[in-house]
Formats: structure tokens, C-alpha cells, sequence
């Protein structure tokens, strides 16, 4: 979750979960600089997690006349220059990323958007780390179980965020995660953690009962006080209702789910050209940025699960433990309805 800060991690940490960094724009230093301020505040387990893409050749500024036109005008209202072409490199080196994720050995290292060598995956698990890589279909999953990797994320439609998908159309991968973390568990013997639209115990208890050994939120933490999103998103998670998500490429390039706003829903209407990922990314960075600390949700990337209305504000130690006591309190109902 790239809303995650160093507090926040620190805070699920010590609260007994696992909290995760969304890397996948973070340069290696400023991991490094983020693995040591959760470090300096608790000795709690962490994960890092990377988007594992290659990154595209770079695109001709010729041929980045359309998407440029297409944001040209919420440029100028916004009181920005015009945009410019977008230069490569699009992302930080990834392997320089890998090398950093070596040396700082997080308790977990989990990866999106592809896969990494079996060598990289061996290498870390003998550094004492566990890796974990995201599935939206079987044969992703299958996939990385020849990997060799200790767990395997059955990322469902309806998480938030990007599509993990990459051996299939994304389109194509779109089965809702209680469907998914079922046929997954029965298809690989690799421990399965369930994503997508969890949001509370109730939801905890539902994937366990399907076969999964964990549940990975990330939606639910968006709001809490330690989370670094702008106000507008966590105003918007809060306040949104059950239809307010659309899987949209028009910020980054890829796929994601999204909170709909003005900026996706005129991009959609008009079937704007956009760049590849992670070059769209780029372009629409000075939108996001000229807006966030204003509250202004119209050009903010809102990344959001299909559960929003769930959504509850508060401290990330507090959420954690009320997750802990919605999941007992349901296993608990559920076992007495066997009696």
C-alpha cells in the first residue's frame, strides 16, 4: 500500500499483524531510510512490497502527442505549465530494488505485476526471508508455486489497487476473491493468503473457512491518523458507497481499482489516449500532487477496494485489534452453530 508510512507500519507491527510498504515507487535509498524508522521504533516483523514489471522501451516524444493533449487542459486549470514528454527511466531500477529488499531482510518480501527469478526468490528465503508473490487466476498460482515461493496472494476483483495479473489479459482475471481463494487452495499445496474487499472479521473468517491462512487488508488502513494518504482519499473511503470503485488505467497505465472522480470518469467519457505503464504514471503525478494537500479529490488517485462503506477511521493499533476480535468473535459463532 503506497499509503503506508514508517508510523504506520510500526503501529500494525506492534499491534501484532504484519504491516507492509507498497515500494514500488520508492527509490532504494528511501527504502532503506523507511526499514530503518520502523526499526527504530519496534523490532515487529515487516513486509516490502515491489511491483516487478520491466520496464517498457522508451516511448517517442512524438508519440506522446495524444496523452499529453489529454491532460493538457486539468494541467492549465490547475495553474501547472504545460506537460512535458515523459523521459525514461518511468520507475526506480528494480534490480537496484531487489538489492536494497536483500540488505534490508524484512521478515517478508512479496511481489506484483510478474514474477522474479527462482535464483532472487532462493536467495532471499536462505537470508531468512519469506517471500510471497500475487495471483488473480490458477495458473498465476501454479506459476509461482514452481516458483518455489512460501505463500501465494489470491489477489480477488475486487481488491483495490493495481491488478496483479501477468500471465493472462487483467481483463480476463476478474473472479471475485471468495471464488478465487477457493479454487486456488484446491489447485496448490503453497499456503494461500486471501486479498480483495476484506475489510473486517466477518471477512477474516470467510477466507479462513475457504482455505486461506491469512488476510491481507489494505483498503481498511487507508483512513487511520498513521496512513500517509491525502485527505480527499481517506474523506472519499469514508464516505463513498458500494458502487463508487471502477478498474481504471488511466492514472498509471495498468489496471486498478480505483474511487471513480472527475478526472476518471472525463478520461473514460472521452476514451483519452494514455502512455504505457509506468510512464502514464509520471504525467499524471503533477495532478495528484497540486491537489492532495488541497483536498481536492477531482485528480487524486483514490486506490480502493469494492468494501469502502466498511471503512471506519481509526488508529491503526485500534483497527487491528478490533479485525482480531471481529474474526474470534465469528469462528467462535460459527463453531457454536455446529453444536
Amino acid at each position: 500500500m503506497s499509503a503506508a508510512t514508517p508510523e504506520l507500519v510500526a503501529a500494525v507491527g506492534k499491534a501484532g499483524a504484519l504491516g507492509s510498504f507498497g515500494a514500488a515507487y520508492t527509490q532504494p535509498e528511501a527504502m532503506q531510510r523507511d526499514a530503518e524508522a520502523v526499526r527504530a521504533h519496534t523490532h515487529a516483523p515487516f513486509n516490502v512490497n515491489l511491483f516487478v514489471s520491466r520496464q517498457p522501451a522508451a516511448v517517442d516524444a512524438a508519440a506522446q502527442r495524444g496523452a499529453l493533449d489529454a491532460v493538457a487542459g486539468y494541467y492549465q486549470e490547475l495553474g501547472l505549465p504545460p506537460p512535458e514528454p515523459v523521459r525514461a527511466p518511468y520507475a526506480p531500477d528494480l534490480d537496484a530494488q531487489l538489492r536494497a529488499v536483500e540488505e534490508i531482510r524484512p521478515a517478508v518480501f512479496t511481489f506484483h505485476l510478474g514474477d522474479v527469478s527462482q535464483e532472487r526468490a532462493r536467495r532471499l528465503q536462505t537470508l531468512g526471508v519469506k517471500v510471497g508473490g500475487s495471483a488473480t487466476c490458477i495458473a498465476e498460482a501454479r506459476h509461482l508455486e514452481a516458483l518455489g515461493v512460501d505463500f501465494i496472494v489470491a489477489q480477488g476483483a475486487e481488491a483495490g489497487g493495481h491488478r496483479g495479473t501477468y500471465l493472462r489479459n487483467p481483463y480476463d482475471s476478474m473472479t471475485g476473491t471468495l471464488a478465487l481463494v477457493r479454487m486456488i487452495v484446491r489447485n496448490v499445496k503453497t499456503p494461500v493468503v486471501a486479498a480483495g474487499g476484506i475489510m473486517d472479521g466477518a471477512s477474516i473468517a470467510a477466507v479462513l473457512a475457504l482455505g486461506a491462512q491469512a488476510a491481507w487488508l489494505g483498503t481498511a488502513f487507508i483512513p487511520c491518523p498513521e496512513s500517509g494518504a491525502p485527505r480527499a482519499h481517506k474523506e472519499s473511503i469514508l464516505n463513498s458507497k458500494e458502487d463508487a470503485t471502477l478498474v481504471t488505467e488511466k492514472f498509471s497505465g495498468k489496471p486498478a481499482r480505483a474511487i471513480t472522480n472527475r478526472f476518471i470518469r472525463e478520461m473514460h467519457e472521452r476514451a483519452a489516449p494514455q502512455l504505457v505503464f509506468p510512464a502514464q504514471n509520471i504525467l499524471t503525478r503533477k495532478l495528484r500532487t497540486a491537489v492532495a494537500k488541497a483536498g481536492n479529490p477531482d485528480f487524486v488517485a483514490m486506490y480502493a477496494g469494492q468494501a469502502t462503506p466498511l471503512s471506519r477511521a481509526l488508529p491503526a493499533a485500534e483497527l487491528v485489534a478490533a479485525l482480531e476480535a471481529e474474526t474470534l468473535e465469528c469462528l467462535d459463532r460459527l463453531a457454536a452453530m455446529r453444536r
